[in-house]
């Protein structure tokens, strides 16, 4: 596996979860789901997303980047779930909380391209991915485009850690399985992903 990828499988046990989906409900009443475009090419992602926290990572024909304001509505994105929070202090090895959870919805036919993390000003902080629903292919590579890359199912429950030398590799989604849980009403597939986007002492 590569360096400084944790993975921990079943992570979150079916209560969890379900919590966990009961928290993203109420917060996507507040920030609905989008479809960011392609800054060059214009070009809709398959996912949908919002975000959590005092910054949030869109993409469009500006370019990609953090702000704090939901792109559709003008308002600031809701809170972190203390629950939320509390997972990336058990598990990130990080002092300070995260300041974005990315908020993806893969439905059917849903894919991410191999990418890299890096609008972030401190790659010492993981990137911490909560998987709910669905299964999905995972693949990450190196930290250059090409090469041998590995794969690994994310289930439902399943947290993974990109720290160390993972932090930079390059990473995406192949296709998610549809069917192969029952947690959301609708199907299909969530993830959160939570990042540091400054570095300490930057906005404290």
């Amino acid at each position: 596996m590569t360096s400084g990828l944790r993975y921990l499988p079943a992570h979150l046990d079916p209560a969890a979860q379900r919590d966990f989906v009961e928290l993203l409900r109420a917060a996507v009443t507040e920030a609905p789901f989008f479809t960011p475009i392609m800054p060059r090419t214009g070009r809709p992602f398959t996912v949908r997303m919002t975000n959590l926290g005092p910054l949030g990572w869109v993409s469009d024909r500006a370019g990609y980047r953090y702000q704090s304001t939901h792109p559709e509505t003008g308002k600031p994105w809701p809170p972190i779930p203390p629950m939320v929070l509390d997972l990336w202090r058990k598990l990130s090895g990080y002092p300070q909380d995260p300041e974005a959870c990315l908020v993806n919805y893969y439905r059917q036919g849903a894919k991410m391209g191999l990418h890299r993390d890096e609008d972030e000003e401190d790659f010492t902080a993981p990137v911490l991915s909560i998987s709910l629903g669905d299964t999905a292919i995972f693949r990450i590579g190196g930290k250059e485009r090409g090469g041998k890359t590995e794969t690994l199912k994310l289930s439902s429950g399943d947290v993974l850690v990109m720290g160390g030398e993972s932090r930079l590799c390059y990473h995406g989604i192949d296709r998610v399985l549809t069917g192969t849980s029952t947690l959301l009403k609708d199907g299909g597939r969530i993830n959160l992903t939570l990042r540091r986007v400054t570095r300490p002492g930057a906005t404290e």
